[in-house]
């Protein structure tokens, strides 16, 4: 604790953790290095995380424009299919960030070690050459005759060779100059290959558990065999169940680009995916007749391209075939993958109860739920953004023992998820009030959103500092803590939603999502503000 205590904050001049979230808040906005660093991150991550969401908007328009039943029923496949990757998406994805970017950065500080050392030694070895073979030594010999002469020049020269290379980089060292620079370009990362690997696996597993589940998880929502919902719902799930390995295995290589603190290549990927998408939508929708069948089949393709180009991509950075088996980390992933797995189906089973619960009023509130959510959503996972940046730049300031930064980006990042959240309330509320008709031209749904605007746009300040305390624990690595609260949340707001939409329907519902949220946001309050777990060196001034 002693070493901790001398890293501490020179800054810091409060006497309790609480106090460390109002650090410098009047320059939230301020462009020094960390508001840089945070924004090159956190602003290409925002529009990467928005964009497949913003896809999902203008699919909900296109299949709008079929029906208030064909609407959704796609609201409920979409439901499923979501809750369904969350539960191995967001653990994989949030553990390979944090990862990938603790090892690179302890790889890097190795090698810049490893670099002084050689140059350090380069150095002894060229004073003890000095030592051996003096100047005066060398100029006497040249005076000699022409046999000693070329003898000592031949000396003279292994002498230099020796002196130059011994202070060359090791990636310069090589008997192969190709060879060295490409071990300098692409990096050896054990939790990359660990990543890709299990997004494969875990993609093919989520199609076959939707595709041979399909019939009892859609009873479970609310719609049965009887429903005019159930034979479009059941074909747009089946269709876009098959693009579950490529959605597992582009987000796992999201989380390795995240590591590097790198959120363009993702962005560009993601757009050009989406693009294909938009494209696509309204020719296999209304040119081809397909509907439903249509949109999900757009959606898969366009999953399949974001992968191929990711992949592309990263096989230039690193290398993707772990050459020792043994160095990948299935056991480190697998404990702490446990561990966000509880956190993501306590998730799951709150949001899906509650998009259930919409099934269950009929598809009228169904369709405006689904079309709130999807807003909802669209609109916080802006402030996910934010979450990237601090959990990437958390990670390396915690590899490196740097405390101070990490303060500063843990209170900088909310700081501005707060900020964020209040112009998306401003933003989300006079959108869907004026905007609610693109989504569906039926007047009964549309008369349903006008009863979910108020509590889709006061709460986004909330949820964007629910979603920025995610990324600060996992930066933090405080992956036990973000399980065990999200748990203990989700059971307190399963008893609310049970109990508010039996007594007041479609409002209770977004009651309960309220109060859900809210306690997402205390949790990451009082780890950090109490100075408690990993935040443990907020408090070390307070000893004596």
């Amino acid at each position: 604790m002693a070493d901790e205590v001398n890293m501490l904050p020179s800054w810091r001049k409060w006497t309790m953790p609480l106090f460390v979230f109002f650090k410098d808040a009047r320059y939230v906005f301020k462009r020094d290095d960390l508001g840089l660093e945070i924004l090159s991150i956190a602003f290409p991550a925002a529009l990467a995380l928005a964009a497949d969401p913003i896809a999902s908007l203008i699919d909900t328009a296109f299949i709008g424009r079929l029906g208030p039943v064909e609407i959704a029923a796609v609201g409920v496949s979409i439901a499923i299919f979501n809750q369904a990757s969350k539960v191995t998406i967001f653990p994989l994805v949030s553990i390979t960030t944090s990862f990938v970017a603790e090892e690179d950065t302890v790889k890097r500080i190795r090698d810049q070690q490893q670099t002084s050392e050689n140059s350090e030694k380069g150095t002894s070895k060229y004073k003890e050459m000095d030592e051996l073979v003096p100047e005066d030594a060398v100029l006497e010999n040249l005076e000699k005759g022409s046999a000693e002469k070329d003898e000592t020049k031949e000396s003279a020269s292994e002498d230099a060779d020796f002196r130059t290379t011994a202070c060359k980089s090791p990636d310069v060292i090589s008997s192969n100059p190709k060879k060295g620079k490409l071990s300098s370009e692409r990096r050896h990362i054990p939790s990359a290959s660990t990543a890709l690997l299990l997004g494969c696996v875990l993609g093919l597993l989520q199609t076959i558990f939707l595709i041979f589940l399909a019939k009892p998880l859609l009873g479970f929502m609310g719609v049965k065999s009887e429903s005019p919902m159930r034979a479009p719902a059941l074909r747009y799930l089946t269709l876009r169940s098959l693009g579950a390995p490529a959605v597992l295995l582009s987000l796992a290589m999201q989380g390795v680009f995240r590591g590097f603190k790198d959120t363009k290549t993702p962005l560009f990927a993601t757009v050009a995916g989406d693009l294909a998408n938009i494209i696509l939508d309204p020719i296999l929708i209304f040119v081809c007749r397909m509907g439903v069948s249509g949109a999900a089949i757009a959606h898969v393709l366009s999953q399949y391209l974001i992968s191929v180009i990711l992949l592309c991509k990263l096989m230039k950075q690193v290398n993707i075939l772990s050459p020792n088996l043994g160095d990948l980390q299935f056991s480190k992933f697998l404990k702490n993958g446990f561990l966000l797995l509880a956190r993501v189906i306590a998730v799951t089973i709150c949001v899906t109860l509650a998009a259930s619960m919409a099934a269950r009023l009929g598809p009228t509130p169904m369709a405006a739920f689904q079309i709130c959510l999807q807003v909802w959503m669209t609109s916080s996972l802006l402030a996910d953004g934010l979450a990237v940046a601090g959990q990437a730049i958390l990670a390396c300031a915690f590899a490196e023992k740097d405390y101070q930064k990490a303060a500063a980006a843990a209170s900088r990042v909310l700081q501005m998820g707060f900020v964020l959240g209040i112009g998306l309330a401003l933003f989300v509320g006079l959108g869907l009030q004026f905007g609610s008709g693109i989504f569906s031209n039926d007047k009964s749904v549309i008369h349903m959103i006008s009863i979910g605007i108020p509590f889709v746009a006061a709460t986004q300040p909330i949820n964007s500092l629910a979603f920025v305390f995610d990324g600060v624990n996992f930066g933090a690595s405080d992956f036990a803590y973000s399980a065990y609260s999200m748990v203990l949340v989700s059971a307190v707001s399963i008893g609310f939603l049970f109990f508010l939409s039996k007594t007041n329907g479609f409002i209770g519902i977004w009651f309960a999502l309220t109060i859900y949220m809210g306690l997402r946001a205390f949790a990451g309050v009082w780890r950090m503000g109490t100075g408690t777990g990993p935040w443990h060196f907020l408090r070390a001034r307070l000893l004596p």
